[in-house]
């Protein structure tokens, strides 16, 4: 059991840091989407195919390491772990970021796309959309440190919402096989 919990965690840290680096990647693009607004567009995509991404890891799991067998808890587990790892790493490219590069840009084009949403919005959802862009602004005010453990915080959670599904998906019972004497009888 012991071995199998150290493949576990030797493969979620594998696959989490390849995650983590497509994060990254996928990270770059927001703050170049103010330049080409095409980025943001790329950002949003690739974002909604992690949950893909993290199904064809936990699938590749199962197949290579686990022989094509996984347990409902093991894929979960497996899955969930990954998440982690992919959030610890893409953290790090988080805080410098915020800390070193950024100096408020970000919110800077967040603040623009809200004032260009005011005039596009009836007069009913001023106040909500007033709300939001407060929201925002207090957001990217802080400290980097609490804006990446933030992110992280929200990574490692949907991640976590994202790892039942995934397991579901990846679980595989294994298949009985025929005793000698059921071959027989045959």
């Amino acid at each position: 059991m012991s071995q199998n919990r150290s493949f576990i965690q030797r493969y979620a840290m594998l696959y989490g840091t390849y995650m983590g680096v497509f994060w990254i990647l996928k990270f770059i693009l927001l703050p170049l989407a103010p330049a080409v607004p095409f980025f943001m567009f790329l950002f949003v995509g690739l974002t909604l195919a992690v949950p893909f991404m993290s199904f064809y890891y936990a699938r590749l799991y199962r197949n290579e390491v686990c022989g094509g067998s996984i347990s409902f808890g093991q894929a979960w587990i497996f899955t969930l772990f990954m998440y982690v790892f992919a959030a610890m790493l893409t953290t790090v490219a988080h805080y410098i970021y915020f800390q070193f590069i950024d100096h408020g840009h970000l919110l800077a084009f967040f603040l623009d796309s809200f004032k260009q949403a005011a005039k596009l919005y009836p007069e009913e959802m001023q106040a909500d959309l007033e709300l939001i862009k407060e929201s925002t602004q207090t957001f990217f005010e802080q400290p980097a440190i609490n804006i990446t453990v933030q992110f992280m915080a929200n990574n490692v959670y949907y991640g976590s919402l994202l790892a039942i599904p995934t397991a579901l998906f990846v679980m595989r019972k294994r298949k009985p096989t025929a005793t000698p004497t059921e071959n027989n009888n045959q």
